[in-house]
Formats: structure tokens, sequence, C-alpha cells
């Protein structure tokens, strides 16, 4: 692979924007071919465990192609998905002209530096998007400032495992055979060895729900998926 699409630092945000407008047309496809078409029943999890409804306002933090968005919107939440990448952002509006999807209203945005006011959304979602954030507890940071009191957040991200074989044969799939299919049919093996560049870099569960109790956050919970090869973390604003 000749590039890396990992840095540290104040070039990580313009790194992952070049990723991601070149591998936009392709992320669902590479989504579902990598996860074995997990990531819908897992992101259906998170769903369920946000209760959205008619009435509640929702944001959907690096919202990518709009999966969670379209999904809150069709339980009938008032919902904003919100990018910093514009060919994602131009994937999601066109998956929300579907008449069988929900209406959601999609925003241009820096996940560290919400556009919203404070205590604005009854839920705040974000999905595969912290991990990739330059300072990832600023945007968690700011999920609880944008959320109501009593608001729901919900985050769903690649986890580690502790069974330490197990952690030990996924991160060889993420290194090994998930920049293969990059290669194949994206395009672009370097854009998906980034996923195991990044979950390096990224705290275990134990970690993030850890710094959601250090900010007051209430009902803190871990949900693990395929033996922590996933994780939803939930909480409460209080």
């Amino acid at each position: 692979m000749s590039r890396s699409y990992y840095v540290p630092g104040e070039q990580r945000a313009a790194k992952v924007n070049e990723l991601f407008a070149g591998i936009a047309r392709r992320y669902d496809l590479l989504n579902d071919l990598q996860s074995l078409g997990l990531h819908r029943r897992w992101k259906r999890r998170l769903i369920g465990l946000a209760r959205p409804r008619p009435g509640l306002r929702a944001l959907d933090v690096c919202c990518g192609t709009g999966d969670l968005a379209l999904a809150l919107a069709r339980c009938g939440a008032e919902t904003v998905g919100l990018d910093f990448s514009e060919a994602m952002l131009e994937v999601a509006a066109a998956k929300s002209g579907g008449a069988e999807d929900g209406v959601a209203q999609f925003v241009r945005g820096d996940a560290q530096r919400l556009p919203f006011g404070d205590d604005s959304f009854d839920i705040v979602t974000v999905g595969y998007g912290l991990r990739n954030l330059a300072n990832w507890e600023a945007g968690l940071r700011e999920m609880q400032r944008v959320a109501r009191p009593g608001g729901r957040l919900a985050v769903l991200d690649f986890g580690k495992p502790d069974n330490l074989l197990w952690r030990g044969l996924y991160f060889g799939y993420l290194r090994l055979f998930v920049p293969l299919l990059g290669r194949v049919f994206g395009g672009s093996a370097s854009a998906y060895a980034y996923i195991h560049q990044s979950l390096a870099r990224y705290p275990a569960q134990q970690v993030l729900a850890a710094r959601m109790m250090q900010l007051g956050l209430g009902k803190v919970g871990v949900l693990n998926l395929l033996g922590g090869v996933m994780a939803i973390h939930c909480a409460e604003k209080q």
C-alpha cells in the first residue's frame, strides 16, 4: 500500500475527508462485504436502544451515507444528519429521496464544533464516527452539550475484544483481508487499511464508558457485539 490515510494531529481531518471523498460511492457496498451485512443489524440495535418516536428531535453525528439518520426519521423523529464530507452527504441525500425512507435534513459541519445550541436534541447518535475525529473526546462532549436533559446518546463503533485470541484474529482480518476487499471492490487498499490503523489508536470499550461517566452522563451501558468486535455505548444526559 503506497499511502496511509491515518495521520495524527492537525492534518487528521483533511486526510479523513480525502479518504471518504474517494470511497463515498462504494461505501455501502464495502460495508456489506466486510461485515457480511451485519452492520445493518448492529445499526438496528442502536436505533432500538435510542428509542426514536414522533415528537422527538434526533441528531446523527458523522452521518456518512445516512443509514442511521434515515432510520431515526422512519421512526418519526425530526432528524438531522451531520457530516463534514460533502461526497458522503450527497449519497445520503440521494438515498433520502426514496418513498419508503423517512425524511431527514442533512447538513455539513464539524462534529467537534456542532452548529447547534445547547439542549437541542432528545437523541444524539454516532455510528463509526468518533474514531475518525482528531479528538474523539471533544466529539463526545459536543454530543453531550447538544443533548437535552434526559436525552439519550448512542455510539456504535469498532471494538477491541477482551479475548486476546479473538482480538488477534479480528485484527488480522482488518489488517489483511479488509484492505484486499477495498482494493478489489473500491479501488483502494489504503482506504480500508485505515480501519485497522485508526482502531489501534482508539480506546477500548471500557475507556469510552469511563469517559462518559466522567462527563457526568448517567445510565452508561456497553453492549458488546460479536464478542466485542463491535460495541454500542448508551448513556443519558443528566
